[in-house]
């Protein structure tokens, strides 16, 4: 998948003014509780009180912690603690940070700070992320309102009550009851698809299902619409390339939710050989081997006609012919046109090698440059192939499929 970069422009207008009387001009004091209502230190006190609460897993300790007047907010943080404890969540952590802006009339502010969090037993390392916290000032007390919105990361778990759905290989969280337990069959189905390729995986499988497409675009800290018409993406909790970086598959069931079993299967499992694959932290790996492998893993064993699973590039193919190179990045785009084509072919190029080589070989190839060896090397030393021979070979099949 391609990666995102946001870039903040900060202007800053100072205006001086002159007065021509003679007594100094003295600015009135702020009107309302704005001014005293936003409280670092009581921020941080609230804070660490609910990591305590949502560490033992006790709900009403969290729903005492928002204010009095504020049901929902209980509500919210009761659901919290309760998925902590389904999640297992552990090395629970939040730092306040800072203040985005001023308190509103009625002592509500919001503020970023610093979470660390991981689920016991699939994530090997804490995922760190800046998210936004809301607190409200009420008679001098900070009390805590919610986690999550603003222009900052919203992890689905924080959001509000998950159903979650375990086995020792997978974990699956969901916004939404009614999602839960066909996205956990899936996930599970997924993990034998995988293991048949690469047999070395400890499969320890997350998978999270926002209630829409926006709340994934918020929970990946994404630009609105990013991922509308993306079914699923493989990514890591917080968005960081480090090796050890809890790595989830993230669901757009608006997306996933319309496809039939077979093409939902499909999509999970090749999703599942991302996780399998440390696909987010594999930048050597070019995109048309890391997508074509995920594909040449979830299709390996789907009785699909290769011209069905190939329709969009065979179309594009007796239009304009076969493309001159493997794709590169710029076709990965998520915003690019014939997307589904771009997949294809990397499928096809990685069905050739194995077809030439063997399967064996394409995964050894695959873990190589994985590894940083550079492709031209691996493939010759794993599949006996040049780079130009994998692409004349790519492309006569292609031809030879569009007729």
């Amino acid at each position: 998948m391609a990666g995102l970069s946001l870039s903040l422009l900060l202007v800053v207008g100072v205006v001086t003014w002159q007065t021509l009387a003679d007594d100094p001009y003295v600015a009135a004091p702020p009107a309302g509780p704005s001014a005293a209502a936003v409280d670092p230190a009581g921020a941080g006190r609230v804070l660490g009180e609910f990591v305590a609460a949502a560490a033992s897993a006790d709900p009403e300790a969290a729903r005492a912690l928002a204010p009095a007047d504020d049901p929902a907010a209980g509500d919210r943080l009761a659901a919290i603690a309760t998925n902590a404890g389904e999640l297992e969540v552990r090395d629970l952590s939040a730092r306040y940070v800072d203040a985005t802006g001023p308190a509103a009339a009625d002592g509500s502010w919001s503020a970023r700070a610093d979470l660390g969090w991981r689920f016991a037993g699939f994530d090997r390392a804490p995922a760190l992320a800046e998210v936004e916290v809301t607190f409200r000032s009420v008679d001098g007390e900070v009390a805590l309102v919610s986690f999550g919105g603003g222009e900052a990361r919203s992890p689905l778990w924080l959001a509000g009550p998950v159903a979650v759905r375990r086995t020792p290989e997978t974990l699956v969280l969901a916004a939404r009851a009614e999602d839960a337990d066909r996205y956990a069959r899936l996930a599970e189905r997924a993990v034998p698809v995988v293991r048949r390729v690469v047999t070395g995986w400890r499969p320890r499988l997350v998978v999270e299902i926002p209630a829409t497409a926006d709340d994934l675009d918020r929970a990946l800290d994404a630009e609105p619409g990013t991922y509308a018409s993306i079914a699923a993406v493989t990514t890591s909790v917080d968005g960081s390339l480090a090796p050890d970086a809890p790595v989830h598959v993230m669901v757009n069931p608006a997306e996933l939710g319309r496809l039939r079993a077979t093409g939902a299967q499909v999509v999970m499992s090749h999703e599942a050989t991302h996780v399998a694959t440390d696909a987010p932290s594999s930048s050597s790996t070019p995109l048309w081997l890391l997508e074509g492998f995920a594909d040449y893993v979830a299709l390996r064993d789907v009785r699909i006609p290769e011209t069905t699973a190939a329709a969009q590039i065979i179309e594009q193919v007796r239009r304009d012919g076969p493309p001159d190179a493997l794709p590169g990045a710029t076709e990965f785009d998520l915003q690019a046109t014939h997307l589904g084509a771009v997949y294809e072919s990397a499928w096809l190029a990685c069905v050739v090698l194995a077809e030439r080589a063997g399967e064996a070989a394409l995964v050894e190839l695959y873990d190589d440059v994985a590894a940083g060896t550079p492709v031209a090397e691996a493939l010759r030393d794993d599949a006996g192939l040049s780079e130009a021979e994998l692409v004349r070979a790519w492309r006569d099949r292609l031809s030879d499929l569009a007729g």
